[in-house]
């Protein structure tokens, strides 16, 4: 206990020369990194990009410089439907047209919980989470589903990228700053009782965040030409369609409501259907839920779906342990423990609690491969473009999936009987802190 001294850092100089080893490590670091020092090319052994199961789906899409992986990775489910139904592997959606929906919905919600929130302090714990939340682009697939049912979805083409859609920093901090500060002033006339002036107030705020998220993406449309050639190089051509008529027309058998989110946190108990109204972007919406199962649960669905010809979204700690340029994903790739001769190993509900765990990407499995029964590796299909991974489709290992995985989207007949039971049961209410790996 106390102060640093001296001579302790002097102790501790002394140490780390005793050992050559330890030379060697830092002059391997500082020349490479200490990433590249610690990498481990025997994981090349064991990883390889031949699947039992594999589905066919084209080429990958690319989110560059944006927290938009969650719409991507459910459009792709989408795509991934339409491609088979019609015949045409590589049609896109348009993530430009949901993002600007999303950002207008989550500013409503936002408005929301800070009038409900009004009698608190603002340094009050729930306050500060939403406060710190506001403006973020990250998600979930309940999020993109409460959007597409209700805004519908576009082809790409008809509301295509920009430069403010691929790089949303600029945005997402100007909308943060603008809904922080409106916040204040909404907390204001609440406490007052001014109901007639609040509800005029929350009005002019998103009609403001309208024109700032229409000055950054554009306006979306409102009818567009459907218009592509199948894998047969057939022509089509459906005029006029609003984005609802052709989300009922075209995609209106996706089984939307049959799908589930299930959790893998193992610092909650296990059997139990959680909610966390932090991530409830639309008002009115479809709440942000999850099931809690062991992992070998959600292997088992993800496995029975990918079996069936159908593509898996998942949650995942994409920078732990990954390499973009080989697209490896394994427990083992960086030894940097080794290399500072530390042991920083926790366990996943450690990693959790502790903050050091947590969902910072959305994915598609596209393909498993297993030996027996048992499971070796799998396909992913990344939305960072072709020039990362195998042409844009990267390698995970069991161990991988096992320790940062923390979130598939399966349809819920893959689930066992009492699980469905589970998942019809009453969700338990998180605080928008607890760290579950949404």
């Amino acid at each position: 206990m106390g102060k640093l001294t001296l001579q302790t850092t002097d102790d501790f100089s002394r140490d780390f020369n005793a050992s050559q080893q330890n030379q060697v490590a830092s002059r391997a670091a500082r020349r490479s990194g200490l990433l590249e020092a610690s990498f481990n090319d025997q994981v090349s052994g064991r990883l390889n990009h031949v699947f039992s199961t594999e589905l066919d789906v084209g080429t990958v899409t690319n989110q560059k410089q944006s927290g938009r992986c969650w719409e991507f990775s459910s459009l792709n489910l989408l795509r991934h439907f339409f491609g088979k139904k019609y015949q045409v592997k590589n049609f896109t959606f348009s993530q430009a047209y949901n993002f600007f929906w999303d950002k207008l919905e989550r500013a409503n919600a936002f408005y929301d919980k800070m009038i409900a929130l009004a009698d608190r302090p603002l340094d009050d714990r729930e306050v500060q989470a939403w406060l710190n939340f506001a403006g973020q682009d990250g998600g979930l697939w309940q999020m993109a589903v409460n959007l597409i049912k209700k805004y519908g979805v576009v082809p790409s083409y008809a509301m295509p990228e920009n430069f403010n859609s691929n790089n949303t920093r600029g945005l997402i901090d100007s909308l943060a700053r603008k809904e922080r500060k409106d916040a204040l002033q909404l907390r204001k006339l609440a406490q007052l009782g001014k109901t007639d002036e609040l509800a005029a107030a929350k009005q002019n705020c998103l009609n403001e965040v309208y024109r700032m998220v229409a000055v950054a993406l554009g306006e979306p449309p409102k009818t567009f030409d459907l218009e592509y050639r199948d894998d047969q190089k057939h022509y089509h051509l459906d005029r006029n369609l609003t984005p609802q008529d052709f989300l009922q027309k075209y995609l209106g058998d996706f089984p939307f409501d049959d799908y589930v989110v299930l959790l893998n946190a193992p610092n909650f108990d296990y059997q139990k259907r959680y909610h966390q109204d932090l991530y409830d972007n639309v008002v009115g919406g479809q709440p942000i839920v999850g099931l809690n199962l062991p992992i070998e649960d959600l292997a088992r669905a993800a496995v029975a779906q990918l079996k069936d010809g159908e593509a898996v979204m998942f949650g995942n700690d994409v920078l732990k342990q990954m390499e973009r340029k080989s697209g490896y994903m394994d427990t083992e790739l960086y030894k940097t423990d080794a290399l500072f001769s530390v042991d920083t190993q926790m366990s996943k509900a450690d990693r959790l609690r502790t903050g050091e765990g947590t969902a910072t990407h959305d994915m598609t499995l596209v393909g498993v491969d297993e030996d027996q029964g048992e499971i070796r590796q799998w396909k992913v299909e990344n939305s960072w473009g072709e020039k990362m991974g195998d042409h844009g489709f990267y390698v995970m290992s069991q161990p991988w999936f096992e320790q940062y995985v923390y979130d598939v989207v399966v349809n819920k007949k893959y689930l066992t009987p009492d699980q469905q039971k589970l998942w019809e049961s009453k969700p338990i209410d998180l605080n928008p802190w607890d760290h579950i790996g949404l």
